[in-house]
């Protein structure tokens, strides 16, 4: 009995990390994002995913299903250019604090 209780602890202790971080990496490694007149804008989703660690930093704003920010803004429950604005201020913010920050500028997000 005791041989199949230290079994049964060393495949926990093997599983665990798996099914903490099962919600890490969700959704496409990169995403194309709709961005206007300036042109769309290749989102690196995976290496957000592992440097903001909370998903609702971004998914407070919208859902986690695909095409979700376009039903929002044909809704008129999202904003025009209301992600592109919440992406920047992050990315500042991150620049301020002396933390790895990505793009402020439209041409190094936008493929135009």
């Amino acid at each position: 009995m005791k041989g199949k209780l230290q079994i049964i602890f060393i495949i926990g202790i093997i599983l665990a990390p798996l099914l903490l971080f099962a919600d890490q990496n969700k959704g496409a490694k990169e995403m194309l994002l709709f961005g206007g007149n300036k042109g769309d804008v290749v989102f690196p989703h995976y290496m957000h995913q592992s440097l903001l660690e909370d998903c609702n930093k971004c998914h407070n704003l919208f859902p986690k299903t695909k095409g979700s920010i376009e039903k929002l803004k044909a809704n008129k429950k999202l904003k025009i250019k209301q992600v592109m604005k919440q992406c920047r201020n992050c990315h500042k913010a991150n620049k301020r604090a002396g933390k790895k920050a990505g793009p402020t500028g439209c041409k190094a997000c936008h493929s135009k």
